[in-house]
């Protein structure tokens, strides 16, 4: 009926507009096979329903599985330094704290007392000028200062007005830090008579601080002697009763 060219044609007029739309339905079909998912409901209440891929892992044309993620990225260069804020405000005092206990420095032996007295019974020394006794003491420190004291009975006679001197000495010299040690009696009038009564003998002190004498043993002398530009007179130390002398070492 039909010659074999155009038989040919009319098979592939027919079969390949049927081939396409075979392919067609497929993709399609690919396409609708998503999962309807629904919430609410309850109670009567509307449904919100949303439409999801069957297997979210795979895409949806190609069928492909997704890749492993990539290594993570370098960090970035540092930032620059912010504005300084500022100062906040000042804390609270903190709770008073527990009384601590008392402490002493062990650094160094703890300081004992040093002193000496040497002491006389009826002493009756009548010189005018000159030593009258002394008391050898053992000084430990060199920074610290000597007190000494002299108590005995003193007594001055003359004919006109005249002074006399009692002080003390260390190691033969006088005490210059800072001054002398020393007490005098001085009588404006005297009596013609050296045997008259004007014949007074007083209990009296010679006391004082010493300091910068060397540490070791110290001579510590009472001596008696004349005031300046005065005449001399009749000097009596120690007449009937006890005289001593007392020294102590201080420290600063």
């Amino acid at each position: 009926m039909f010659s074999p060219p155009i038989r040919l044609l009319l098979f592939a007029w027919l079969f390949v507009p049927f081939c396409g739309t075979r392919r067609q339905r497929i993709v399609r079909q690919r396409d609708v096979e998503f999962v309807e998912k629904c919430t609410g409901g309850g109670d009567g209440g509307p449904q919100n329903c949303t439409w999801h891929p069957k297997d979210a892992h795979m895409n949806m044309y190609g069928g492909y599985l997704q890749g492993p993620p990539g290594s993570p990225g370098r960090d970035g260069n540092p930032g620059v330094n912010g504005i300084p804020g500022t100062p906040g405000i000042p804390g609270r005092d903190g709770l008073k704290g527990e009384k601590g206990e008392c402490t002493t420095d062990n650094s160094q032996e703890p300081w004992k007392p040093n002193f000496k007295q040497c002491a006389w019974n009826s002493l009756n020394y009548g010189i005018d000028m000159g030593k009258i006794a002394d008391c050898t003491f053992t000084k430990l420190r060199s920074d610290s200062a000597l007190r000494v004291l002299f108590s005995g009975s003193l007594r001055l006679k003359c004919k006109t007005a005249c002074c006399q001197r009692w002080y003390f000495t260390f190691n033969g010299a006088e005490c210059m830090g800072p001054l002398t040690i020393e007490s005098i009696i001085y009588l404006d009038h005297g009596s013609p008579d050296l045997n008259s009564t004007i014949n007074i003998h007083r209990t009296s002190a010679v006391e004082g601080l010493c300091e910068g004498i060397p540490a070791g043993l110290v001579d510590v002398g009472i001596w008696v002697g004349t005031c300046a530009d005065y005449p001399r007179g009749d000097a009596s130390t120690g007449w009937n009763s006890v005289s001593r002398i007392i020294i102590e070492e201080l420290l600063k």
